[in-house]
C-alpha cells in the first residue's frame, strides 16, 4: 500500500490508545515508531496516540538531503505538527526530542506539553572537556565512515550513547543493524554537535512557556546528564525525572518506568 503523505513526505503513521488525549511520539535514530510500542501499550486507556517512521527510517520515504541537516529536522518538526491536530503532547526520545523543541520553537500553538527523553544536543555544553571528548569521538565516526567501514563507525557511535551496552555483548545481526543505518547519525551531526538550526539562539528555549519533561537514564553517558541540566536551566517550566537502572534506550529497555513518568507529568 502506498505510504500516505504527511506535511507532503511519504510517512508511515500508527494510531494506538483510546483516550481523549492526543499524543505524538518522535522515536530515536536508527529505529521506527514500533520502538514505543511498549511504553505505549502501558498508557492505551489513557492518550489518544500517533507515532511515525521519521525521514529515512521505517516504512517512511527517504530523505532527500534538502536544506542538510536543519532541513531534516525542520522537516521531522512539521510532519509532528501536522499529526498534533489542535494541539498534543509531545514525547521525543534522542533526535526525536530535538524535533520536538524544534516544534515548540516554531508552532508553540500545536504544542501542550513536551517530554524530551535525552535529547543529544550536544552544543549546549560547547567549550566543555566532555563535549570536546564527544566530537573527539565523532570525528573518529566520521572517520569510520568516509573509509566505508561502517561497522567500526557503528561501534564508535554505540560505546559514545550507549556505554551501558557494550558492542562486544552484542549479537552480530544486532552490529549488522546499527552498521546499514548508521549513516544517518552523520546526517543529523551538524543539528547535534554544531547545532545548526540555531535552537540554543538566544531568546529561545527560555521563551517556551509550556511543561517540559526532561528524563534520563541514570546509566546514560555523564554528557547526557549535563546536556539536560543545560537546557533545563533555559527551560522555564522544566523538570526531571531519572530511569533507575537505564541507559540512553530506556522507552525501549525500560518501557514502565517510562510510561509511569510520562503518566505523572501529564497528570493522566
Amino acid at each position: 500500500m502506498p505510504v500516505p503523505l504527511v506535511a507532503g513526505f511519504p510517512t508511515h503513521v500508527t494510531r494506538s490508545g483510546s483516550g481523549a488525549r492526543r499524543a505524538v511520539f518522535l522515536h530515536c535514530s536508527l529505529a521506527h515508531s514500533g520502538a514505543w510500542a511498549p511504553a505505549q501499550a502501558v498508557l492505551a486507556e489513557r492518550l489518544d496516540m500517533v507515532c511515525f517512521d521519521r525521514p529515512s527510517h521505517g516504512r517512511s520515504g527517504a530523505w532527500d538531503g534538502e536544506g542538510g541537516a536543519a532541513g531534516l529536522l525542520d522537516l521531522t518538526a512539521r510532519i509532528a505538527g501536522a499529526l498534533a491536530g489542535e494541539g498534543a503532547d509531545i514525547v521525543g526520545h534522542s533526535f526525536g526530542g530535538i524535533a520536538a523543541l524544534r516544534l515548540a520553537l516554531t508552532r508553540p500553538d500545536l504544542v501542550r506539553s513536551l517530554t524530551l527523553i535525552e535529547p543529544p544536543l550536544f552544543a549546549a555544553i560547547r567549550g566543555g572537556p566532555r563535549f570536546a571528548a564527544h566530537a573527539g569521538a565523532m570525528e573518529r565516526f566520521e572517520a569510520a565512515l568516509a573509509a566505508g567501514d561502517r561497522m567500526k563507525a557503528a561501534e564508535i557511535f554505540n560505546a559514545a550513547l550507549s556505554p551501558e551496552s557494550p558492542w562486544s555483548e552484542m549479537t552480530q545481526a544486532a552490529r549488522a543493524g546499527l552498521a546499514r543505518r548508521i549513516h544517518l547519525i552523520a546526517d543529523e551531526n551538524p543539528v547535534t554537535l554544531d547545532d545548526i538550526a540555531g535552537l540554543l539562539a538566544p531568546g529561545g528555549l527560555d521563551a517556551v512557556d509550556r511543561p517540559v519533561l526532561l528524563i534520563g537514564g541514570d546509566l546514560s553517558p555523564p554528557i547526557m546528564d549535563e546536556v539536560m541540566s543545560a537546557l533545563a536551566a533555559r527551560l522555564p517550566a522544566a523538570r526531571r525525572a531519572v530511569i533507575a537502572g537505564a541507559g540512553h534506550m530506556s522507552p525501549v529497555t525500560h518501557p514502565q518506568a517510562v510510561a509511569g513518568e510520562i503518566a505523572r507529568f501529564l497528570g493522566l
